[in-house]
């Protein structure tokens, strides 16, 4: 069968798993990264068996910056046309900017920014040339909200990607490329693992309950808007509510806000 096939990077866990499983489910076949290639292989095989799909595992650690282009030259070299990209692979990174160190701050972008970009960047030609393409940047509900203290580029990083998000699906409409669509998913507090790796767990389990939200319906909305043409979407209520506020306030009451709060789930140490 001539399936689709979706590239999902960060794919060995929490929100890019479960994108993984979703497109699975949905027929699609899969080109799953990240740098854990144990998990990619396991996650590869329960999809084959559950769905019948075929599942193509490349391990990369896209903190590298020739990682994007060994990617797409592995897929070229196996004959694989990528109709939609997941930009799911980030982390936290801890600590204020003057006390964490200048490499860490420049492997943080070029996870995060950097390779997403370079990614669309260089698929998007075939997609346009197949008149067909789907492209989700994992952004943040952080994009949203003003900038405070500690992991210090996480807000303005989501933020850009928003931004470029939607300037990528203006110009595919633009030039005539109406079947191709970019949508930057704005998540908030999601289950996943991504608050033990930086080291916030024990502070974001005393965030209430009711902020946050599994990573399945936050997947289901990332695709649904995309296939609809939406440039951003902010999945759950209480995560469009505080979206809203952001923009509906003074912007000083919103800045106090979120220093008076930030405390409780990022570090500064």
């Amino acid at each position: 069968m001539n399936r689709r096939l979706c590239l999902i990077t960060g794919a060995s866990a929490g929100i890019g798993a479960e994108f993984a499983r979703q497109y699975a489910a949905l027929g699609w076949n899969l080109v799953l990264t990240a740098r854990r290639d144990d998990r990619l292989q396991a996650l590869a095989g329960e999809l084959r068996a559950q769905h019948g799909v075929d599942v193509t595992v490349i391990a990369e650690d896209l903190a590298d910056p020739g990682a994007p282009q060994r990617l797409v030259a592995a897929l070229d070299a196996q004959g694989l046309g990528v109709d939609a990209l997941v930009n799911n692979a980030g982390y936290g990174l801890p600590g204020t900017f003057f006390s964490t160190r200048w490499e860490d701050q420049a492997a943080f972008l070029q996870v995060l920014y950097t390779a997403p970009i370079e990614l669309t960047h260089r698929l998007l030609p075939g997609m346009a040339a197949r008149r067909f393409g789907r492209i989700i940047n994992v952004a943040s509900l952080a994009g949203y909200a003003p900038g405070s203290a500690g992991h210090t580029l996480y807000a303005s990083v989501k933020a850009g990607l928003i931004k470029f998000s939607e300037s990528v699906n203006a110009e595919c409409s633009a030039i005539g490329q109406s079947d191709i669509h970019c949508c930057a998913l704005c998540p908030g507090f999601t289950w996943s693992e991504f608050h033990d790796v930086n080291g916030t767990r024990s502070e974001t389990n005393k965030m209430p309950k009711w902020l946050w939200m599994e990573a399945a319906p936050v997947v289901a909305a990332g695709i649904e808007a995309v296939n609809r043409g939406q440039p951003v979407v902010v999945p759950g209520a209480a995560n469009k509510v505080i979206a809203a506020l952001t923009r509906i306030l003074p912007e000083p009451a919103v800045r106090a806000l979120a220093g008076s709060q930030s405390a409780r789930y990022r570090r500064t140490d």
